[in-house]
């Protein structure tokens, strides 16, 4: 008997221990429940106490928050200004290899005149090639889809001949067709009259570059049947009708369906002052 009643004691203590576990359960997730009500309830109250307890709590998270983040900001920013003086000197330094590679080509495009110059004093020939130009005005356009030519404010009078080659910014436009006291006419590289010798470098292949009415590329003609003529090819006035001066840069050689065209340097639809060549 006395075991079988110790045995019910231990199952009642279970019992009860469980039973009280259970109303603390319950009790705590009542106490829960409160206290988040309370907490929401709380962003109700905009002024008194808790409102001011709030305004301060966030101004210390914020004025924290900016200042333990100020080192972070200040590293990031003298990195960056790091990474820009080091790119700094780094386009310094190719602008400077540029430089000294420009005043090296000059230099050699300069010993090349002077020793073209020395060869054709040599062997008597006559330069083409001159700087002596007049400044002029174009003051009339005539548009028309076959005739391209303008007309320039000096004739006669400022010597200006018949077959003078007219550039714009170094290129060259034209030749001088009709000349009157005060004016003359220039017929364009564009027009479909215009036939110009030309010497396509490097390779120094002689063509004659005729006009298509486009105002944007010109056709090549007599062009050698095998030829090494290819993209990005220089195209210049040959001089060899002893007329348009030599060297005057025209054009860049572009390929299109295995037709070879020249893509003019001057914007024809621009052209306001042009220089004519003085012919001795």
């Amino acid at each position: 008997m006395a075991t079988e009643t110790g045995r019910d004691d231990f199952i009642i203590s279970i019992r009860s221990a469980f039973l009280n576990k259970g109303t603390r359960q319950k009790f705590s997730l009542f106490t829960l429940l409160l206290a988040s009500i309370f907490v929401l309830s709380l962003e109700y109250f905009k002024t008194g106490p808790v409102d001011q307890i709030r305004s301060i709590t966030k101004d210390i998270i914020f004025r924290g928050s900016n200042i333990f983040s100020s080192p972070f900001v200040f590293i990031k920013d003298k990195y960056y200004l790091l990474q820009d003086h080091i790119k700094m000197y780094e386009d310094y330094d190719n602008l400077k290899k540029k430089k000294l590679k420009l005043e090296s080509l000059e230099n050699e495009n300069q010993f090349f005149k002077e020793e073209n110059y020395r060869l054709k004093k040599l062997i008597n020939e006559k330069s083409l090639l001159s700087e002596n130009y007049v400044i002029t005005k174009v003051l009339l356009d005539q548009k028309s889809p076959y005739l391209k030519s303008v007309i320039i404010n000096k004739g006669f009078k400022h010597g200006i001949k018949n077959g003078s080659s007219v550039v714009d910014n170094s290129y060259y436009v034209g030749k001088i067709v009709d000349v009157n006291h005060l004016s003359s006419r220039v017929l364009l590289a564009t027009d479909l009259n215009s036939k110009i010798p030309v010497i396509i470098e490097p390779g120094g292949i002689n063509a004659i570059l005729s006009g298509n009415g486009n105002d944007f590329n010109a056709e090549l003609e007599y062009l050698p049947i095998i030829n090494e003529v290819k993209d990005g090819d220089i195209v210049y006035t040959s001089g060899i009708d002893g007329k348009i001066s030599a060297a005057i840069p025209v054009g860049k050689i572009f390929i299109n369906k295995d037709k070879k065209l020249v893509k003019f340097f001057t914007n024809f639809s621009q052209i306001n002052f042009v220089k004519v060549n003085k012919q001795k």
